[in-house]
């Protein structure tokens, strides 16, 4: 029961002041428009933006979804080229003489670039585009995290590989991959809200207009703010989301990390 209880003050401690501070940050926005009379196409209450919200659920939810697929089938592809890459990398010299030199090249060139380029190569009326793009920034990610994670190992485990004669292959089955799994989760877990911010902006940049970034970029642009915001609410809520998910992802996959935390 004391277990228990420590769990939960150390989970509301966690919580707690996030939330307290989003109140307070609300609830200073809604009186500084209402006593400076702020007029909503500058600024919109926060009860507007809720208001829209409940006014065209819909528009949000579809908008919402369109970003979340793409953020979605981004990190999962960036995710397995990012590890894959990783362990080939570690396995075989030649492949790495050949990746690591062309991951920094790519990591160089600014996301607008290549977000133009791979919209122009797809058809106007496809996400395709936008999903490279996601998963792009998802691998560099996964791949250093993984290639950190590969190089971490312990000296006792690899001595006593060496003493059963393992190969290299055999190593890297049985030592080094289990080794570097909280390492893989902890990249899912820091790319998962990038995913979805690389989908958004990659939505302003040509291609079909029903995702989040041109809703934004549409309602902000014209009269309806209040919209506009709520369109970025509904980005926000996709990408806590995501971070909430590949969060419990890595709490049930990965449990020797959660049984070395302390409490």
């Amino acid at each position: 029961m004391t277990i228990i209880a420590a769990r939960t003050r150390d989970s509301l401690a966690i919580v707690l002041p996030p939330v307290i501070f989003g109140v307070v940050f609300v609830a200073l926005w809604q009186a500084w428009v209402e006593i400076e009379d702020v007029q909503p196409y500058v600024i919109p209450k926060p009860t507007a933006i809720l208001q829209s919200l409940f006014d065209d659920p819909n528009l949000v939810t579809k908008a919402c979804v369109v970003t979340g697929v793409n953020a979605l089938v981004g990190l999962i592809l960036g995710s397995i080229l990012g590890f894959v890459g990783s362990v080939l990398t570690n396995r075989f010299r030649l492949v790495a003489d050949l990746v690591n030199p062309l991951a920094v090249t790519v990591a160089a060139v600014p996301a607008v670039v290549i977000v133009g380029v791979l919209n122009n190569m797809y058809a106007l009326d496809s996400q395709i585009g936008r999903r490279l793009m996601v998963s792009i920034a998802v691998f560099f990610i996964v791949f250093v995290q993984v290639t950190k994670g590969l190089r971490h190992n312990n000296p006792t485990q690899m001595e006593l590989m060496q003493s059963y004669a393992a190969s290299p292959r055999q190593v890297l089955a049985k030592v080094r991959v289990p080794n570097t799994m909280p390492f893989l989760f902890t990249a899912i877990r820091t790319a998962a809200p990038i995913a979805v911010i690389i989908a958004l902006v990659s939505e302003y940049f040509g291609g079909t207009q029903d995702g989040l970034g041109t809703k934004i970029s549409g309602s902000l642009n014209g009269s309806n703010k209040a919209l506009g915001f709520a369109y970025v609410v509904g980005g926000s809520i996709v990408g806590l989301l995501f971070f909430a998910g590949s969060s419990l992802l890595e709490y049930l996959v990965v449990p020797w990390q959660r049984r070395r935390r302390p409490g």
